[in-house]
This record gives C-alpha cells, sequence and structure tokens, in this order.
C-alpha cells in the first residue's frame, strides 16, 4: 500500500502559509508506517516542538491503473474517510531552508490517522463538507468544491508517475485553518454530521 499526499490543494490553505498556488498537483508520499487505523491514541513525537494537524478527504483506490484518463478516473476509487496529516512544522521549516526534502517532518510513524471509510455512494463527490474539532471545538471546515485539483485531476495526475494499487490511499489537501495540537487534545473528523475519526494526542 501506497500513501499518496496533496500539498496546497485549497487556495486558503496556501495563502495562510505564504505558499504559492500550485500550477499542477504538488505530491508527496508516506509510508505504510505513516497509518494509523481504528480511532488508535497518536503519541506526540518527541523531535518535534510545532505539531500540526491537517483534516483531509481521503480516498481509497479501489483497483490497479497507469496513465488513467481523467473521464476514466471516478472509476479507481470506491470508497472514502476523513484523514489527518500531521506535520511537525519546525522540522518542516528547517527543512525547507537547507533545501532539504520533507519526509521528517511529514513522513514519519503514525503521521496519518485515517478514519472509517464509507462507500462514494454515500456522497455528492463534487461537494463533500468536512470539518475538524480540537477539544469540541471546530478548527477547520472545508468543502471539495474548493479544490485547486478536484479527485479525477488528482488520480489522473498521479497515475502519470505512480502505477495506482489496490488499497493505496490519497490524501486530497486541507483547507485553511490548519494549526497546533498539544498532549491531552483530542481530534474528531467528520463528513458531513458523520464523526468518522477520533484521535486522542498522548
Amino acid at each position: 500500500m501506497k500513501v499518496f499526499c496533496i500539498g496546497r490543494n485549497y487556495v486558503n490553505h496556501a495563502k495562510e502559509l505564504n505558499n504559492p498556488i500550485p500550477k499542477e498537483p504538488l505530491v508527496f508520499m508516506k509510508p505504510v508506517t505513516a497509518v494509523l487505523k481504528g480511532n488508535r491514541d497518536f503519541y506526540y513525537p518527541e523531535f518535534t516542538k510545532n505539531l500540526h494537524y491537517e483534516a483531509e478527504i481521503v480516498l481509497r483506490v479501489c483497483k490497479n491503473g497507469k496513465h488513467v484518463q481523467p473521464k476514466f478516473a471516478h472509476k479507481y476509487f470506491d470508497a472514502l474517510t476523513i484523514g489527518i496529516d500531521f506535520t511537525a512544522r519546525d522540522v518542516q521549516s528547517k527543512c525547507k531552508e537547507k533545501g532539504h526534502p520533507w519526509e521528517k517532518a511529514k513522513a514519519f510513524d503514525h503521521s496519518a490517522p485515517v478514519g472509517e471509510l464509507i462507500s462514494v455512494d454515500e456522497v455528492d463527490l463534487s461537494s463533500i463538507e468536512f470539518s475538524l474539532k480540537k477539544n469540541e471545538e471546530i478548527v477547520q471546515e472545508g468543502n471539495t468544491k474548493d479544490l485547486i485539483f478536484p479527485f479525477d485531476t488528482l488520480i489522473s495526475h498521479i497515475s502519470q508517475f505512480f502505477t495506482l494499487q489496490k488499497g493505496d490511499l490519497i490524501f486530497t489537501g486541507t483547507p485553511a485553518g490548519v494549526g497546533s495540537v498539544a498532549i491531552g487534545d483530542e481530534l474528531r473528523g467528520f463528513i458531513g454530521k458523520k464523526e468518522l475519526l477520533t484521535c486522542k494526542i498522548k
């Protein structure tokens, strides 16, 4: 299983971090050891002092594919959920300053909690409302209608470089509102009003 992640896929998020709006999808990857399932607790890493949450819609790839055309892309994912792309922001800043890759900041163990999967038939793929609560306060709200690069574009683009395989996950980007977490916080992710993810920070 591979975990693909898309950076800066909502205009307001790119702006809040003073990043340029991308001309094509910004793709990075996490290893399978980054995935955290089953609403298990997340343990705050010792190598960061500034850990940020980034809530995202996550797609599950349902069949293998290479060079997928956009008009066929909808056939390559069958389920989705909400996930969190945890980012060690201080580590990321140091990597950026030196022109180094971001893996240490983005791809560490359990940096990709994912919620319960639901069928694509349960939602309007062009307009999925999702949100993240931190300690019962809504800290992020997004809608997939605001994606810079929609799902079909992402599937097609990724498949030009990497073979999609059944079970792969695609984190599709985070909206504005990212922020820090501390030990003792609880994060809860929703699609619409349906809670699909709980993540306690230990």
